[in-house]
């Protein structure tokens, strides 16, 4: 049996332009598109070796660290959520998630894999954790490790409290791990004052750069932490002591890892180089004056923001309720099909309650909010006319 080649592959690739107004990924800009189509080098090249250099600088900017143990894992978001926790937990460990949405329960799903006696603090629904809930939940199980998203993509909710986590953390020898995917550069976040022992990002969301590189950083106190581990940790392509010997952070020869992609760095490089051109408190200001526009203008409309408080939403990933009788995946369908722009639903817990607009890099402009204002009134309107029109129809 010989198995031909597919005729799909004969056709010229062809891929729609859309604005991506969703969750994440966000649009790339012109700066970073063309960089990734320079030619390719090889990962141990030392033109590589260099934009990594540059890479690396440009991280512990937007953590605002001087760690040594900076870098990037070769992964979507995840592979940073897998490599804190894989880095972190030995058998036994008891590791609390705080829960405000769906990534505290993916998070406990990976350290069970890694051996560790997972706990949760689990907040109300549409509610951030309050310090006392937390606090409350330290004294009871006591963790080696805790786990929490700065700003919770599924929900909208933000956590502000990561600095007074820092100094509880410390109280309890127990290593803080902060998720900042859908938050870094919408809301104010400094990894070495507020004690923070390992932060990752998303490549694909603020930063406006290419899915595929996962920005990560751990403290000198998590680094100890790691050599001294018992035993090594359970994942080779996770171990951030190798990683980083790859990405030249502990001041000894490079060794070869794996194969890290020069394309997406290339990409990852221009992003950065723009973030910290324009510089971090603008770059949050502006994500923020965006979500205040939004929300005054989901106000107007008559609908209403899934997380109550306004101290406690989400500036990049806007969770709005849908309204009753509406069904969200035709407004989303009308959205994309009429003008190729990209509204989402809800993610786990906000499933079928919520719509998503995210306001991130390229995106995070007050001409786009009020696009995707116009558009998100003009879908509903469009459907509860159809479903007037089919009620009467029956009659």
């Amino acid at each position: 049996m010989e198995v031909p080649p597919p005729l799909v592959l004969k056709r010229p690739l062809y891929v729609p332009s859309k604005t991506l107004m969703g969750p994440g990924p966000s649009n790339c800009s012109h700066r970073v598109l063309e960089a990734m189509s320079n030619p390719v080098l090889g990962h141990m090249h030392p033109e590589c070796l260099q934009i990594m250099d540059e890479v690396k600088e440009g991280i512990k900017y937007i953590f605002q660290t001087l760690n040594d143990a900076t870098m990037c894992i070769s992964g979507a978001g995840h592979a940073g959520m897998e490599a804190s926790l894989c880095n972190l937990i030995e058998d036994g460990d008891v590791v609390l998630l705080g829960v405000t949405g769906v990534w505290g329960h993916r998070a406990a799903d990976m350290a069970r894999r890694y051996g560790a006696d997972v706990r949760y603090v689990e907040a109300s629904f549409g509610r951030a954790l309050s310090q006392e809930e937390i606090k409350f939940a330290f004294e009871t199980h006591r963790p080696r490790v805790f786990f929490v998203a700065q700003g919770d993509s599924s929900t909208g909710i933000i956590q502000q409290n990561i600095r007074e986590l820092g100094e509880l953390c410390r109280q309890f020898d127990c290593f803080l791990v902060v998720d900042t995917v859908a938050s870094l550069g919408g809301t104010e976040f400094l990894m070495d004052e507020w004690k923070v022992d390992v932060v990752y990002t998303g490549s694909q969301k603020s930063l406006g750069g290419p899915a595929g590189l996962t920005p990560i950083s751990f403290s000198k106190r998590a680094l100890t932490h790691i050599k001294q581990r018992k035993s090594k940790p359970k994942v080779y392509y996770f171990d951030i002591l190798l990683i980083g010997q790859y990405w030249g952070c502990y001041g000894t020869p490079r060794i070869y890892h794996h194969t890290i992609s020069s394309t997406l760095l290339y990409g990852l490089r221009e992003a950065l180089a723009h973030f910290c051109a324009v510089g971090l408190k603008a770059v949050v200001r502006r994500h923020q004056e965006c979500s205040r526009r939004l929300q005054l203008g989901i106000e107007e409309l008559g609908l209403e923001m899934f997380v109550q408080r306004e101290e406690e939403r989400l500036p990049t990933v806007n969770t709005i309720k849908v309204p009753f009788g509406v069904d969200w995946k035709k407004v989303a369908e009308y959205a994309m099909r009429k003008y190729s722009v990209e509204i989402s639903g809800g993610l786990g817990p906000t499933v079928e309650h919520v719509f998503r607009i995210g306001l991130m890099g390229e995106n995070a402009t007050v001409e786009r909010v009020d696009m995707v204002l116009s558009i998100l009134h003009e879908a509903i309107q469009s459907i509860k006319l159809r479903a007037v029109k089919a009620e009467r129809s029956k009659i």
